[in-house]
């Protein structure tokens, strides 16, 4: 699907570039006199349907003598005569134009006004196309468009084929160079141009037509065109999908990026979380409470399961985040006795929006860990949804007088995995009564 998506584009391209060939009037200047209207660089007509009779001088050039503007007669080459097939003595309605610079300055004699355009002879309309039988316009056009169409898209195929590795950069660009040139000359041989052949018109191979100065350049020009215009394009066109490729590659570093910090972050997580739980678990032991004791084992391992299997995700929602956390409460609980709670005050629209995994741990753990908890000072935390989609982990402050070495594992971790996840940050308020964290939750996404 690719490949059609991007053969169509240059097809589309191609199209365009031949359009743009056969129908510019960039080409007009180059048209001349052998064979073809010289109107692009004539001056205005001084004359329009003037009308008289034709007479032809022995060299074949003629006059036409009529009761034209300012001079007596108007001149018509020999080679309008031989083109339009026209007799001694015709009766002729054409236009005028004045003579070019080098027309009157070749011959000594008085300039006189040009044949322009031929309207009528002996009455008739005058259908240059009739005389020769030639085909109809459209025709020619369809396959001038056609044939520079395929060859621009045959030229942007080679230029904008595949990659190019650096070790065989040049040895490449000579290959395709020596490819473009052979199919210019091809394309040079072999374009559709109108030929004369025993009076009449057809369309033709250049090789088979007559060789005249216009025609050639004409057909150079459009095969240049087309081998600059192509090149331009497929330059860009590489220059761009070589960008493009940069920013996948950039992606897919940072993809990787993330994914390895995020192991990294989880990594850190499990010893801390795993020695705590074996202290918890060695008090309930040499307490010889073994109902207390499965159950916190049942817990221990729920939490343990939780983290195994989040740990390869990078977000969870907020209901299987909250099974977890009442899960990972109730040890401590355990530990604490009737000294440490837990109010959940949670919306239940919010239950399935998302967070990054593991993200309520390290919060319970740090407000265990720095404040004191005694029968006369118990601690309480509030896990709490807000209207605007924010989870709130609250508890007043009262810290220890005695302080616990810090692992590093806590919030920096915790900002650093919610802004590699979400790109978002999260809010912590430390005041002086009172600690809070402010987690904002992702909307889930509508399937």
């Amino acid at each position: 699907m690719k490949k059609f998506r991007l053969y169509s584009i240059h097809i589309m391209v191609a199209i365009a570039l031949s359009l743009v060939i056969n129908f510019s009037y960039l080409l007009m200047p180059i048209i001349t006199e052998n064979g073809m209207d010289q109107r692009g660089m004539a001056s205005e007509p001084v004359g329009e349907h003037n009308s008289g009779v034709l007479h032809i001088e022995r060299d074949l050039h003629g006059y036409i003598i009529c009761d034209c503007e300012q001079r007596d007669s108007v001149y018509i080459s020999a080679w309008q005569i031989h083109s339009y097939k026209l007799q001694d003595g015709d009766h002729l309605t054409f236009a005028t134009r004045e003579p070019f610079e080098h027309e009157t300055n070749s011959s000594g004699l008085e300039p006189h006004l040009r044949l322009d355009e031929l309207y009528t002879v002996d009455g008739h309309p005058f259908d240059f196309d009739a005389i020769y039988d030639r085909p109809s316009r459209t025709v020619e056009f369809v396959w001038q468009i056609l044939y520079y169409a395929a060859v621009a898209f045959l030229m942007i195929l080679i230029l904008a084929w595949g990659g190019v590795s650096q070790q065989k950069r040049k040895l490449k660009l000579m290959r395709r160079v020596v490819l473009l040139l052979a199919l210019t000359a091809v394309a040079i041989y072999f374009a559709p141009v109108m030929s004369f052949d025993h009076g009449t018109m057809k369309l033709d191979f250049f090789f088979r037509s007559d060789m005249h100065d216009s025609t050639y350049i004409v057909v150079l020009t459009k095969c240049v065109f087309t081998l600059v215009v192509t090149a331009l394009y497929a330059r860009i066109y590489t220059l761009m999908r070589h960008q493009q490729s940069i920013v996948v590659e950039n992606e897919r570093l940072k993809n990787e990026n993330l994914s390895t910090r995020y192991n990294m972050l989880v990594g850190q997580i499990n010893p801390h979380f795993f020695f705590n739980s074996l202290n918890s678990l060695a008090m309930l032991v040499r307490e010889s409470d073994q109902q207390r004791s499965l159950e916190y084992i049942d817990q221990l391992s729920y939490t343990f399961r939780y983290i195994i299997q989040n740990g390869k995700s990078s977000t969870t929602t907020l209901k299987d985040e909250l099974e977890f956390a009442e899960a990972y409460a109730y040890l401590f609980k355990i530990r604490y006795a009737d000294k440490l709670f837990f109010d959940f005050e949670i919306d239940d629209k919010y239950k399935e929006w998302t967070l990054p995994a593991l993200s309520l741990q390290p919060l319970i753990g740090n407000a265990v860990k720095h404040n004191t908890i005694t029968t006369k000072s118990p601690l309480r935390v509030v896990i709490r949804t807000t209207a605007e989609g924010v989870l709130e982990i609250e508890n007043r402050k009262n810290p220890k007088l005695d302080v616990e070495p810090s692992t590093g594992i806590g919030l920096d971790n915790l900002r650093s995995r919610w802004q590699i996840i979400t790109g978002r940050d999260i809010e912590i308020i430390n005041e002086a009564e009172r600690f809070m964290v402010r987690l904002p939750l992702e909307k889930p996404d509508k399937k």
